[in-house]
């Protein structure tokens, strides 16, 4: 079921992104890469406990004029995304018991955005849907209570069977495109859907969602 989720999706976006390419005044190609700064968002369990967390993004792209200048423009992208979260070093209580969770969780994404993007004297405004494929959990988390650890994990793949592997979300940016093709950008990306299936440890995740917002540079090659 979760391949046939996943090819599905793959294959509306090539043919979303394919259907102006018959049109495009131009097609260009090019390569970007930069930092993330993400956490959840959603109705969870002790917000404050999550705190933003440094990754990496890059990946690929092409650009599909459909008018000429390039002033009006879908693109599609293909990147690997490092997302997630980290725990603040603060205590919290439940039912008169004292917990307190330290490290880290990154989740590893396939993102694929399919934006309309507007370019007018270099600037450029974007939008639009985003398909994310989760390829990888790290777990660096441990948990004590009441001064004792009752759950400690390191880095590795693991808790893939309790989440939604597969997401819907979107998003949105500006940024700076120069004549050459260097370009400098910044991005947020949401998600519609939830990742975490019922159960996940103890419902702490419920209803949760990647936040992440991005800063790139990266570089368009010529079009034909």
């Amino acid at each position: 079921m979760k391949k046939l989720l996943f090819s599905t999706a793959a294959a509306a976006l090539v043919a979303a992104a394919a259907a102006p390419a018959a049109h495009a005044q131009s097609v260009r190609f090019g390569l970007k890469a930069g930092a993330n700064l993400s956490n959840l968002s959603g109705d969870l369990t002790n917000q404050d406990q999550y705190k933003n967390r440094f990754g990496f993004h890059g990946g690929a792209i092409v650009n599909l004029g459909l008018v000429a200048d390039d002033f009006l423009a879908i693109q599609v992208e293909g990147l690997y995304s490092q997302k997630g979260f980290k725990y603040a070093d603060q205590q919290y209580t439940i039912l008169n018991n004292t917990f307190r969770n330290t490290g880290n969780v990154r989740y590893d994404y396939i993102d694929v955005p399919v934006l309309l993007r507007l370019k007018t004297g270099g600037i450029f405004f974007e939008a639009g849907p985003q398909y994310s494929y989760l390829l990888s959990i790290s777990n660096n988390r441990t948990l004590t209570q009441n001064g004792n650890v009752i759950s400690s994990a390191s880095s590795g793949t693991s808790d893939l069977d309790r989440v939604k592997r597969s997401e819907l979300g979107y998003a949105a940016g500006l940024g700076f495109q120069a004549e050459s093709g260097f370009l400098l950008g910044l991005r947020y990306n949401g998600a519609f859907t939830d990742f975490a299936r019922d159960g996940y440890s103890n419902n702490e995740f419920r209803n949760a969602r990647n936040s992440t917002f991005q800063a790139y540079v990266g570089f368009m090659l010529g079009g034909k």
